[in-house]
């Protein structure tokens, strides 16, 4: 039995006389503005009983009606082992694993690849969390291209503490990036808000309406072409490091969707961007006492840094 669609319909704010009708929707409704264009597209928005475009203006007191959009099926977990996962610490509490390239934290719509939460049951680890099903015990997320240490809460203490120590930004995120050129300074701070692009709804971007961002570097070495950083994240937003790092005209190496050139990637044998989690720490749930993981380079980044240095020797 297919759902019925729900019909929602409200007057347009007077605040928003003159808006295009995809910017009115996005800000009703919380939708992204490539989402609301979808739906003027599709015949599915009215104002004052006829369709209209995702361009056309609205004005305040008009009754705008939008057909919602169904909400997706629910996503199912596939306990599947993934290849080139390790654990390297794992007790009652938490799984702290070492996340490779192309896998995601969890599964999501679209998503058919492999991820942490399959792995681990396929590896036999029971996470009982609250929370939806397929995000069991997930307190933080990598990209699917970007590797590194990740922690997985095993028990519902755990996963409250966790959650609240990011929160209150007292996880330890340490990540090592290389990036195009050298950033000037060699040290600093970049605080600036992260959003939805407003093109591209695969992106993100800084924009005056987005969340509070902030990320600290520092320079490990510097080459002829590139700069190893050291970067801790006060913040976790999506894209975060690489989103910053190309606002600030130095985008990771191999991150082609941010702006990185292509023809250093091609001859570093990249084939993402150059970004690892290395180092990890907080206040252990169970055991009341501060722990730290590393991890060392994977093999496609260290290949990378090693053409890198011979460039520049």
């Amino acid at each position: 039995m297919s759902a019925i669609p729900e019909i929602r319909t409200l007057p347009v704010p007077d605040g928003l006389e003159g808006e295009r009708v995809d910017a009115a929707i996005s800000r009703m409704f919380g939708f992204s503005r490539t989402k609301a264009a979808e739906l003027a597209a599709a015949g599915k928005v009215l104002v004052d009983g006829t369709a209209v475009g995702k361009s056309e203006r609205v004005h305040g007191g008009a009754w705008l009606e939008v057909e919602m959009p169904l909400p997706p099926a629910p996503v199912q977990v596939v306990a599947e082992p993934v290849e080139g996962m390790e654990i390297i610490h794992d007790d009652d509490d938490v799984v702290v694993i070492v996340k490779p390239v192309g896998v995601a934290a969890h599964p999501s719509p679209g998503w058919t690849g492999p991820t942490v939460i399959g792995g681990l049951a396929a590896a036999g680890y029971r996470i009982s969390t609250s929370g939806a099903a397929e995000r069991q015990g997930i307190v933080h997320r990598l990209d699917v291209g970007t590797s590194g240490l990740m922690v997985v809460a095993k028990s519902e203490y755990a996963y409250s503490s966790l959650k609240q120590q990011f929160r209150e930004r007292t996880v330890d995120k340490r990540y090592h990036t290389l990036v195009q050129g050298h950033p000037d300074p060699t040290s600093g701070t970049i605080d600036a808000p992260i959003g939805r692009h407003p093109q591209h709804d695969y992106k993100w971007a800084v924009v005056a309406e987005g969340k509070p961002s902030i990320t600290h570097y520092d320079l490990l070495e510097a080459f002829r072409a590139a700069s190893l950083l050291d970067v801790k994240l006060e913040t976790g937003r999506t894209h975060q490091i690489r989103v910053h790092m190309a606002a600030h005209r130095h985008p990771c190496v191999g991150d082609l969707t941010y702006g990185a050139d292509p023809t250093l990637a091609a001859r570093l044998g990249l084939t993402r961007q150059w970004l690892h989690a290395v180092r990890l720490g907080f206040e252990h749930p169970g055991e009341a006492r501060w722990v730290e993981f590393e991890s060392t380079y994977p093999e496609d980044l260290q290949r990378a840094l090693d053409r890198v240095r011979a460039e520049s020797s």
